[in-house]
């Protein structure tokens, strides 16, 4: 006879095949003698089981049975590891298991007490207000999701106590998300917007930024998921940014930093000719910053790095991250990218030279700052022309090698370690629809965030003998504020028209409620109230409507999708700054003078007539957010949701992901006889190509960028690399991200996770 012990009071019970088999009936659909017998010899062939391993024993066996004909299973696997967390919940919060799900606002009283959750709900809502809300909680909701969903949200972001015991519930998590969220908007409305809130999260039509997902409610941590720093070139700046980066990181935030003002190696340092070490021991310090300070032991910072293609330490830079060579001029655990402009790309078609300068001599000597302009037309502009002068100047030293050379360099980097990215600095600008105030110089750690940026300039003055006040004047230092619809599951249910009001109000609502320690990015947060609202689940959402990858027919659905995914949200923005004000730099913006509508075509399209209605309210009644849509690229979240990642076509339709003990199996989802043809074409199977035209497609919708993948195989041929990156290029795509090659083991980007 098999003894089951009782975690709780030490107790034994001899082991019940009824009633084991009752619960496996009550709970799942499974209905298999197979499944059951299994189960049983499992346990009867020990003289004792422990009680929380049968939880264990039967979500292994369900997954075990999962495969390309048989995907309900991780939907069976989710229920049994739900009643395991329906149990330890109620145990720790002393409720009736059966209940599920139990006293809201014990929960939070609770939390609150044990100094998990801020104390904000409680003092901003009250207690009729709270029992009332939690009214609209729906247990069933939590079938919607499947096993490595669930354990994802349960093991990541429920809020547990100090000692990690279950406390929160997954419907629970999005009521506190809602209503921290809504906390100070005007009472008559908030109840109702907390459900619309709720309503959004629960049913998986969207999910929100990584960070707010697991600090919204609670007593630590801040709500965005991505910050930008311009270093300024002077010693103090750099320590400054240093500074600034590690109390970020600290927080769980991903840092893009652009270093193509800083001075190169061999520059002069207050006339010293030749005294510069260059930006790469300064890149190492952040390698350093990024390595030591992590997020509460949780994982390590993570830091992208962006120089221009022109600056004399390009070449350096783009071997950071290689794994031969000399390690005092590597740094393995930065991110890399390019700020590449249209002429260096043209002279990589014409197999022309290229120059490189150094910043600091360019302004000293020119009396500018090249990074400074871009090319305000496709072919001519600003840039170009300060360059050529540059060129021109013999005062200046500068290094001439062709610029098939140093792309030759960024693709050797890109298949060895992913690296660098490409922002593409001129369209970047072109399509800004805040130039009027502004430069983008980069990008952010996963490529998708496109805002004015500038560096934070600081001064000290002696007063009073032995009083020093330091002053500084705060820089464009951005912010990423984001969120992602599911298209898998809003566009089917036909949602969007209501979904995307309340993700922008969420978002907008993000904007005041952070608490971010750098005070310039609460500057520049709330200067440009500037948003994120992106998109997953794209392969998902083709798959059911079986539109194969490689067609035009996936190019034009992309086009009309994000059309009027951007119409709704520039929508829901003109409403709220109607409500709530305009950003503070709207005046002048392309958002006001109209030629954000204008430059893409929006007035001369079959939608005109809605466009130029748009445009007019626009106009009248300003815009709440001066940067709105970024798609990020959400492989966790999406994972939460069910859906597939981002843009990105998948990894394969089935396969087996390796943990500890067992394998995990990954289904795509909704994968069935008619959508398995679409799934097929996975991601190193599709012509990229087709890639760039859907992307290319979208990316005329997004004032911001797209977190975009090349997938190749490691055996590739230069000249198709070479190719896949002029057409991006070419088509007017402002970035692309990784280059995942079959041959490198790229780490996933948590940070934009939205």
């Amino acid at each position: 006879m098999t003894t089951i012990s009782k975690e709780q009071g030490n107790r034994s019970l001899t082991f019940d095949r009824k009633r084991l088999e009752a619960f496996i009936e009550r709970v799942t659909s499974i209905n298999t003698k197979e499944f059951n017998e299994k189960i049983f010899r499992s346990i009867e062939s020990k003289d004792e089981y422990k009680a929380e391993h049968i939880t264990s024993l039967l979500i292994k066996t369900a997954l075990e049975n999962v495969d390309e004909a048989n995907t309900q299973w991780t939907f069976d696997a989710a229920k049994i590891y739900l009643q395991s967390l329906y149990k330890k919940a109620s145990v720790n919060r002393s409720y009736d298991k059966e209940l599920k799900y139990g006293d809201f606002y014990g929960l939070l009283k609770t939390l609150a007490g044990k100094g998990i959750y801020s104390p904000n709900i409680l003092e901003k809502y009250s207690r009729k207000e709270i029992i009332e809300l939690s009214k609209i909680i729906e247990p069933n909701r939590d079938l919607l999701f499947d096993y490595i969903g669930l354990h994802t949200l349960a093991t990541r972001y429920l809020a547990t106590d100090h000692e990690k015991n279950t406390y929160e519930l997954p419907q629970e998590r999005w009521l506190v998300i809602a209503m921290h969220l809504m906390q100070d908007e005007p009472t008559s409305l908030r109840s109702q917007l907390v459900a619309e809130s709720y309503w959004a999260l629960s049913n998986l039509y969207m999910t929100v930024a990584t960070p707010t997902l697991a600090n919204a409610g609670l007593a630590h941590g801040q709500l965005s998921s991505c910050f930008i720093d311009t270093v300024e070139d002077s010693l103090m700046g750099i320590y400054n940014s240093n500074t600034d980066v590690a109390r970020l990181s600290k927080d769980g935030g991903g840092i893009g930093v652009y270093m193509g003002k800083v001075r190169s190696r061999g520059s002069s340092i207050k006339g010293f000719k030749g005294a510069s070490s260059g930006c790469i021991p300064w890149i190492k310090q952040l390698n350093n910053t990024a390595v030591s300070v992590d997020q509460l032991g949780r994982r390590k910072g993570a830091i992208a790095v962006y120089l221009d293609v022109w600056h004399a330490d390009i070449l350096s830079f783009l071997d950071l991250k290689l794994n031969n060579g000399d390690e005092r001029q590597r740094a393995h655990d930065i991110f890399t990218g390019v700020c590449l402009p249209d002429m260096f790309m043209e002279q990589v078609e014409r197999r022309g030279d290229w120059y490189l300068f150094d910043p600091h001599e360019v302004k000293d000597v020119m009396g500018y700052a090249l990074e400074d302009f871009y090319d305000e037309k496709k072919g001519e502009g600003s840039f170009r022309e300060k360059y050529e002068e540059c060129v021109e100047n013999n005062k200046l030293n500068k290094t001439k090698i062709p610029a098939i050379k140093i792309m030759a360099r960024i693709m050797k980097s890109q298949l060895e370690t992913g690296t660098p990215f490409m922002f593409y600095r001129d369209e970047v600008n072109r399509k800004n629809p805040n130039k009027h105030v502004g430069m983008i110089y980069s990008s952010n750690l996963c490529t998708e965030i496109m805002q004015n940026m500038s560096p934070t300039i600081q001064y000290e003055e002696t007063v009073d003998g032995d009083t020093i006040i330091t002053y500084k004047k705060a820089g464009d230092f951005v912010v990423c504020n984001l969120s992602s619809i599911n298209l898998g599951k809003a566009v089917p249910n036909d949602v969007l028209e209501r979904l995307i009001p309340i993700q922008v109000r969420m978002l907008d609502n993000v904007i005041d409620l952070n608490t971010i320690d750098v005070k310039q990015a609460t500057i520049t947060n709330k200067k440009y109230r500037a948003i994120g609202l992106g998109t997953f689940g794209w392969h998902h959402l083709l798959a059911l409507k079986r539109i194969k990858w490689e067609s035009e027919d996936a190019v034009k659905f992309a086009d009309e999708l994000y059309e009027r995914i951007s119409f709704l949200t520039i929508k829901a923005s003109v409403e709220l700054a109607e409500e709530k004000g305009s950003y503070s730099k709207f005046a002048g913006s392309d958002w006001q003078t109209g030629y954000y509508f204008k430059q893409r075509g929006y007035l001369e399209s079959e939608n005109a007539e809605s466009w130029n209605e748009l445009m007019n309210e626009v106009s009248e009644h300003g815009i709440r957010n001066g940067y709105l849509m970024a798609v990020a690229p959400n492989s966790s979240t999406s994972v939460i949701a069910g859906s597939t990642a981002s843009i990105d076509p998948i990894f394969k339709p089935f396969y087996h992901e390796e943990k500890k003990d067992y394998k995990l199996p990954v289904v795509a989802p909704d994968l069935d006889h008619n959508t398995y043809d679409i799934y097929r074409r996975s991601a190193y199977i599709v012509d990229q190509r087709w890639s760039i035209l859907q992307n290319a497609a979208r990316q005329r919708h997004i004032d911001q960028s797209i977190s975009f993948n090349f997938y190749v195989p490691n055996h590739i041929k230069a000249q198709v690399m070479l190719d896949l990156h002029l057409q991006a290029w070419d088509s007017g795509l402002k970035t692309t991200y990784y280059v995942r090659s079959t041959a490198s083991d790229i780490e996933e980007c948590v940070w934009c996770e939205s």
